[in-house]
């Protein structure tokens, strides 16, 4: 079955950025995983503008931008802007969730929506048919290196099933704790995007890992 491998470059070595992100470059990965935290919606900070604006600079990936920050509707143009060629929200931080994927896909970026553990992928059965991708997070987010949440399986089935019977042509993506022991049956479970991030920047061998996860 044919999926997707995301890097997430939250797990890189910034002190090594243009390293890292050329290693993606040479390597099977499909797109470049960024995650932006505001440290409201999220715990945490992680990187703004310039940071992007720079690995657009460097990326010869497309970039998968995860905002995990409240409001999005403010910057989506200016992400678009800077390079995104993926924008995925929040379900729980958009009030008008359909009107943000709309201004989303009118920047000419494919429209996502995340959902966090413990959302029911149901509240999506009215968007479905216009998004692009949903992020499942299948741990809680705002911070890397966490144990993988095993409800991530039924979600992901259920998700398939809601597409199928809706006609509706969107990817799947989970990120969290994906390892190259879950790959194989994140796959099976109807997944289409497998964004890692300690998996890969973390490995002795980055390029063979994504290479595994590539072909698991």
């Amino acid at each position: 079955m044919f999926h997707l491998v995301a890097p997430s470059l939250l797990s890189a070595n910034f002190l090594r950025l243009e390293d890292e992100i050329e290693m993606v470059n040479r390597s099977e990965a499909d797109w470049l995983h960024l995650d932006i935290m505001d440290g409201l919606f999220v715990p945490n900070i992680s990187f703004g503008f310039p940071i992007l604006k720079r690995v657009k600079q460097a990326s010869r990936k497309p970039l998968d931008v995860h905002l995990m920050i409240v409001d999005p509707d403010r910057y989506i143009d200016r992400f678009r802007e800077e390079g995104a060629s993926i924008i995925t929200v929040h379900y729980e931080a958009c009030t008008h969730l359909h009107r943000t994927i709309q201004a989303i896909r009118q920047t000419g970026a494919k429209a996502g929506v995340s959902l966090n553990p413990h959302t029911p992928v149901l509240l999506l059965q009215e968007i479905i048919s216009e998004v692009d991708l949903v992020l499942l997070m299948s741990v809680n987010p705002g911070f890397g290196g966490q144990k993988f949440i095993e409800q991530t399986y039924r979600k992901s089935r259920e998700l398939k099933t809601m597409m199928l019977e809706s006609g509706s042509s969107a990817m799947i993506e989970v990120d969290g704790g994906v390892t190259l022991n879950n790959a194989r049956s994140l796959v099976d479970a109807g997944v289409d995007v497998l964004v890692a991030g300690n998996t890969i920047f973390g490995s002795p061998d980055p390029t063979e890992t994504i290479h595994l996860l590539k072909h698991c």
